[in-house]
């Protein structure tokens, strides 16, 4: 009988979103940080595969087209200088971004709650 009860449910309901309040700071900075790492993991993994560095690096030595003579070599040795250059300064890049947002995440709720406290001041 008491389970049909509108103020047993408002007191449910109002206990759920206090609770919710009060973990949400230990939840962003510990299972959602580590989600957050997850997926920024996989997020490099997937941006070192679209951009193929490591084997760019790892055939820095092998000629390009089988052309084994010395300009051939050469050519494929300069041309994969390059290359890893370029795409080394693309994954770079996301990993710097990824970096920043990092920061972001752990910075957020704490400038949230700064700008509550300033904006209530």
């Amino acid at each position: 009988m008491t389970k049909n009860n509108p103020t047993f449910y408002a007191i449910r309901i109002l206990s759920e979103i206090i609770w919710d309040i009060l973990y949400f700071p230990l939840w962003w900075y510990t299972h959602g940080f580590l989600e957050l790492m997850h997926s920024l993991k996989t997020f490099l993994g997937n941006k070192e595969k679209s951009l193929a560095l490591f084997v760019w690096i790892r055939n820095i030595f092998t000629p390009m087209y089988g052309q084994h003579d010395l300009a051939g070599a050469l050519i494929s040795f300069f041309m994969r200088i390059f290359q890893i250059i370029a795409r080394g300064i693309a994954m770079l890049f996301w990993l710097l971004a990824t970096a920043l947002l990092v920061c972001f995440w752990l910075l957020l709720p704490i400038f949230v709650v700064y700008e509550i406290i300033y904006q209530l001041i």
